[in-house]
């Protein structure tokens, strides 16, 4: 078998076992101290007159116990404080590896999952572009009937009109056609928030055309869309996210205009990583960054609108929604909730 060889190491080796058995200037300090009390003692004890202790047995064994003790205490004291320095550098040594290895785990984390967001193509991200395909044929759709009914007022128009009842005023010409549709139900306003699961989801598709129908609807369900994309590319999905559940009293006081302690349970999301990355990218993409602002402008003012009308069972369900996670995560990294 051939021998392997060791690479040279180009910087700190987090997982290389330290070199314990270098001496240190500790142990030269420790090992001349003795050397000095040796000699002192030594010389001491010599010329010491053995009379001082007198002649008889106790005495000679008390000389004997003195100058052991006289010696070799100071030394072993010596050398325990030595070895107690010698343990504490070589703790910090192991907390200054273990800080290493933390960071190069950590940034590997964040490299790698940097490197998903753009190279692998991940089911919530294939559901988006299944969604805004769904968004372009909805749209393709509605602008075919309008343009199929663009020829029968010409026929109408030939027709003398009829006369209108007082309790049923005429509509002026040119009103748009969102003001004569009806006003989108809650629970497909939910619904639309949500997104459709599955490309199977036919609800959940029947809510979102709905909601595209309706003028402010559509900007929130686009504006929630565009983020989503944006917070996939960075391996952040909110079906992944469990953030703590805010009552919806606290939801109330947002959309009334309360902030501080009083509204902090909004900003539940607990994922570090999440926040981290959403956060650096906050900082540093501009584009994140203002569609990110203008996603909190448009939720902020949907869910004014909404409160006023909606019972605390669906503000519960409004607060589950993807889209209001992701207004909890960003709400939370820029301060909104503060």
């Amino acid at each position: 078998m051939a021998e392997r060889k060791s690479k040279p190491n180009s910087g700190l080796g987090v997982f290389d076992r330290p070199d314990r058995r270098r001496f240190t200037a500790t142990e030269i300090i420790a090992v001349a101290l003795s050397i000095v009390w040796l000699l002192g003692a030594g010389l001491f004890f010599w010329n010491v007159p053995q009379e001082e202790f007198g002649t008889s047995d106790e005495g000679k064994t008390l000389r004997f116990v003195m100058t052991l003790m006289a010696i070799f205490l100071p030394i072993a004291m010596i050398w325990v404080a030595a070895a107690a320095a010698r343990s504490s550098r070589i703790m910090r040594e192991e907390s200054r590896r273990l800080q290493t290895a933390i960071d190069a785990m950590r940034q590997t984390y964040v490299a790698d999952q940097q490197a998903k967001g753009m190279q692998v193509r991940p089911s919530v991200e294939e559901k988006l572009d299944q969604i805004a395909e769904a968004t372009k044929q909805t749209e393709t759709a509605l602008a075919t009937f309008a343009t199929s009914r663009d020829t029968s007022p010409l026929k109408a128009r030939t027709k003398p009109e009829e006369p209108q009842s007082d309790d049923q005023p005429g509509l002026a010409l040119g009103t748009p056609a969102e003001d004569l549709a009806p006003p989108l139900d809650k629970s497909d306003f939910i619904r639309a928030l949500n997104f459709p699961d599955t490309a199977e989801d036919e609800i959940g598709f029947t809510a979102l055309r709905r909601a595209l129908q309706d003028r402010k609807a559509a900007q929130l369900v686009q504006a929630s869309q565009d983020i989503l994309t944006l917070l996939s590319q960075e391996g952040i999905y909110m079906d992944d996210l469990r953030p703590d559940r805010a009552r919806p009293e606290i939801w109330r006081r947002f959309a009334h205009g309360e902030r501080g302690r009083q509204v902090a349970g909004l900003g539940g999301v607990r994922d570090r990583s999440s926040l981290a990355l959403s956060a650096g990218r906050m900082r540093e993409d501009p584009i994140f960054r203002d569609a990110a602002h203008h996603f909190l402008r448009v939720f902020d003012k949907q869910l004014i609108e909404f409160e006023e009308v909606a019972s605390d069972e669906d503000m519960v369900a409004f607060a589950e929604t993807r889209t209001a996670r992701a207004f909890m995560l960003l709400g939370r990294v820029s301060g909104t909730f503060d």
